[in-house]
C-alpha cells in the first residue's frame, strides 16, 4: 500500500508498506481521512527525539476511519465501525497514565511518532490504545473530513482548559496558522470577550477575524508590544503562543495584565536557543505561565462534541484535500508553508 515514510537520519519517501495485520486484541483501521501536522513537517526537517537512527515510520497522527479487522476481543469494537484514535499511548502504570493522561507518560508511543501511523490507506491499532480508552467511536453521520481534526482540536481544548480562559477576558493569540485559528474559535466559545491575532499573513490576519478576532495586529507593521500600550495599557488577561517563536514569551509576560496566564502552546525544535525570562514580572504581576503538549482522551471526546455541534467549525481552517493517490503532492502542499490544514481523504 502506499505510504508516507520517514527514516531518522535518511529522509522522506512515499513509497509503498505492507499492509498491518492486528495483533491479538488489537484492530486494523481502513483511514477515511486524516490530515498533515506541523509536526509531521518538523518531523520531516528535523527527525524526532523518540526515533532511533535509521528507525523508519509511516507518519500521520491526526485520523479517523472505518475498523476493517479485529482479533480477538475487541472490547466492544466490531468491523464496519468508524472510530477516531487519540494517539499518544502511555505506559499503562505511571501517574499519568493513572489519570488518563497517557499524552504526559514520560515512556509513551505515538502513531506517526515512533510506530506506523495513519498516512497509509490502513494503520494497526494495539490493544493498549483500546485498554486505554485511546479509540473513540464517532457519532452517526460524521463527517471524516472534519472529524480528523478532533486531534489537533484536542491540543486546543488541553491547553485552554490549562490556561481558564473566563467570560470577558481579553486574549491575545501568535499565530494565525491552523492551530491559532483553531484557538480563536475556541476562546470565541468560551466567553471571550476580545480576541486579538497577531501574524505576519494579512490573508490569514482577514480569516482570523472572519472566525472571531475583534483585533488584529500584523507584526510586519506593528508590534503586538506597541498595540498593547495604545489599546489594552492595563495589560490583557490571556496571551497564548502559538508560533514557535522564542522572543515571543519575553513580549508576552510584558503585555500580560496582573494575573494574567500565559501559555506556552507551540514548541521549538531541537537546538533552538531559549530566551531569558522576566521571572520578577511573572512574581509581582502574580502570572500564570504554563505549557502543554497533546491532548488526553477527554480533550478528544469534547472536540468531538464541539465539531458534531457546530460550535467549532473546523473545516473553515481546511484548505486542501487529497487522495492517498496525491500523497506526495499533499505533503509537498503541507510544506509549502502556504497551506492551512492539508486533509489526505479516501473519497476526497
Amino acid at each position: 500500500m502506499i505510504a508516507a515514510r520517514y527514516t531518522q537520519g535518511g529522509g522522506f519517501a512515499v513509497t509503498d508498506a505492507p499492509e498491518p495485520v492486528a495483533e491479538p486484541g488489537g484492530l486494523v483501521v481502513r483511514i477515511d481521512a486524516a490530515s498533515i501536522c506541523g509536526t509531521d513537517i518538523k518531523i520531516l526537517n528535523h527527525g524526532h527525539r523518540k526515533l532511533r537512527d535509521g528507525q523508519t515510520i509511516t507518519l500521520g497522527h491526526e485520523f479517523v476511519g472505518t475498523i476493517v479487522e479485529v482479533n480477538g476481543s475487541s472490547n466492544g469494537f466490531a468491523v464496519g465501525q468508524q472510530v477516531g484514535v487519540a494517539p499518544n499511548i502511555g505506559c499503562g502504570h505511571c501517574g499519568m497514565c493513572m489519570q488518563g493522561m497517557g499524552n504526559m507518560c514520560p515512556a509513551y508511543s505515538a502513531f506517526g511518532i515512533d510506530r506506523d501511523g495513519a498516512h497509509a490507506p490502513l494503520v494497526a491499532i494495539p490493544r493498549a490504545a483500546i485498554e486505554q480508552a485511546l479509540v473513540i467511536p464517532l457519532p452517526d453521520g460524521a463527517d471524516p473530513r472534519a472529524a480528523t481534526l478532533a486531534e489537533p482540536l484536542s491540543c486546543v481544548v488541553a491547553a485552554q482548559r490549562a490556561t481558564r480562559i473566563e467570560p470577558g477576558d481579553t486574549v491575545v493569540i501568535y499565530g494565525a496558522g491552523p492551530m491559532g485559528l483553531l484557538h480563536v474559535m475556541l476562546a470565541a466559545t468560551s466567553g471571550a470577550g476580545r480576541i486579538i491575532v497577531a501574524d505576519r499573513n494579512p490573508a490569514r490576519l482577514a480569516l482570523a477575524r472572519e472566525l472571531g478576532a475583534a483585533d488584529t495586529v500584523n507584526v510586519s507593521e506593528q508590534s503586538v508590544r506597541d498595540w498593547a500600550r495604545e489599546h489594552a495599557p492595563g495589560g490583557v488577561d490571556v496571551v497564548i503562543i502559538a508560533v514557535p517563536v522564542p522572543e515571543i514569551q519575553t513580549e508576552a509576560l510584558e503585555i500580560l495584565a496582573p494575573l494574567g496566564r500565559l501559555c506556552l502552546f507551540a514548541g521549538w525544535p531541537r537546538g533552538t536557543t531559549g530566551v531569558p525570562l522576566d521571572t520578577n514580572a511573572v512574581h509581582y504581576k502574580s502570572l500564570l505561565v504554563t505549557g502543554t503538549t497533546g491532548g488526553a482522551p477527554r480533550d478528544y471526546v469534547a472536540s468531538l462534541k464541539l465539531i458534531g455541534s457546530g460550535r467549532v467549525d473546523v473545516r473553515r481552517v481546511v484548505s486542501h484535500v487529497y487522495s492517498f493517490a496525491d500523497l506526495a503532492k499533499a505533503y509537498d502542499t503541507a510544506a509549502s508553508g502556504t497551506a492551512l490544514k492539508v486533509v489526505i481523504a479516501a473519497q476526497p
